[in-house]
């Protein structure tokens, strides 16, 4: 398997200013990784302008891929998207916003190059570095506490968004995951761990971006998740 390709995804839904801001940066720190990369940004149904912008960047580099999609169907679809059009044997994904320093991208591919099937970032192992608000810290916390409860995951958190896979692990497990939208994180690593996985869970620098698409109804809506998957895996 050649673990010099790499796929990197950026899910995008009306993020416009981040996506100018993300894309001058990914560039050079990809092309310093490795010659054989594809940055795939994975547009949702943008109306602010995104949709335009990822265009240009598409037409001006042959390593950038748009897709876009009329629909909004969620980011966890648009990421099961991707994946299905990656070339890459490295999948990796991060937020638009770039909340978790870029530098850590390295230390991801280098953990799938090694042998583990999946490298996730955590906001909260002792040696992560975060920088939030109190209540988002409290609602990450207990969230990650109820995953880890009911779904028996022994990871410390399950939403960092920046993550890397073996192409071939991710798309087996996507043949089994359900959820399409913020969810999608978690049911993926529990999915992993009850198969075997090897996953690496490393320390990030994270810091909280600006107007985050995380709702009140997309907890909620998370929590629920969680009840169903326990309901799936471990009652049905």
């Amino acid at each position: 398997m050649n673990f010099d390709s790499v796929t990197v995804v950026i899910p995008v839904y009306n993020d416009v200013q981040a996506l100018k801001d993300a894309v001058p940066k990914v560039i050079p720190i990809l092309s310093s990784l490795t010659s054989q990369y594809e940055l795939i940004i994975a547009e949702d149904a943008s109306t602010d302008g995104s949709a335009e912008c990822a265009a240009d960047y598409a037409r001006n580099n042959p390593n950038i891929i748009h897709l876009h999609r009329n629909e909004r169907l969620g980011r966890g679809s648009a990421l099961t998207l991707a994946a299905s059009k990656a070339r890459g044997e490295i999948f990796c994904y991060f937020d638009v916003d770039m909340a978790t320093d870029i530098s850590h991208l390295e230390e991801l591919l280098k953990h799938i190059r090694e042998g583990f099937d999946i490298a996730t970032g955590s906001r909260l192992l002792p040696e992560s570095r975060i920088i939030r608000s109190t209540g988002r810290e409290i609602k990450s916390r207990g969230y990650n506490f109820l995953v880890r409860l009911f779904l028996r995951s022994t990871l410390s958190d399950h939403q960092c968004g920046f993550k890397a896979f073996s192409i071939s692990s991710i798309r087996m497990l996507l043949k089994e995951t359900t959820d399409t939208h913020w969810f999608w994180d978690t049911e993926i690593l529990v999915r992993a761990q009850k198969k075997g996985l090897k996953i690496a869970e490393i320390p990030v620098v994270w810091t909280e971006g600006q107007g985050t698409t995380v709702r009140s109804g997309d907890i909620w809506k998370m929590g629920r998740a969680i009840l169903r998957l326990w309901w799936q895996l471990y009652v049905s």
